[in-house]
């Protein structure tokens, strides 16, 4: 199922997409990727593994972060973690924005996803 953006959609796929390739140009000069193939794309998904579970650690603390001692923790690792997320994505020459844009609706159109779902007996709740 192919879906139809809107033009409010085409702009976040498009931006989306100038973020990724601004992290991966960025992970490049710093030479993250110099010399590496596919055989890091596993270790690069794990990294993005580990900045999700330090902002979890920085949410269940109540820090703030170390290095932005003005921000959360878990806003600076989230931050992180689509850092690394877009970094990928740019190395693998993925459409990031355009398939989040079309995630994003087709998320919509899931009972498993509603409000209703989460509340039943079983259901997806947190």
């Amino acid at each position: 199922m192919t879906h139809m953006k809107t033009g409010a959609e085409n702009i976040a796929a498009q931006e989306l997409n100038r973020l990724r390739d601004l992290c991966h140009q960025r992970a490049r000069d710093a030479g993250w990727w110099g010399g590496r193939d596919d055989s890091f794309v596993p270790a690069a998904l794990m990294l993005i593994v580990s900045e999700l579970a330090e902002a979890m650690e920085g949410h269940r603390k109540g820090l703030m972060d170390d290095h932005l001692p003005h921000r959360p923790r878990i806003e600076v690792e989230l931050g992180d973690a689509v850092i690394r997320i877009c970094d990928l994505a740019g190395y693998l020459g993925l459409d990031l924005g355009g398939a989040t844009v079309e995630k994003i609706a087709y998320n919509l159109t899931r009972y498993d996803h509603s409000k209703a779902a989460r509340q039943a007996t079983g259901g997806k709740k947190y």
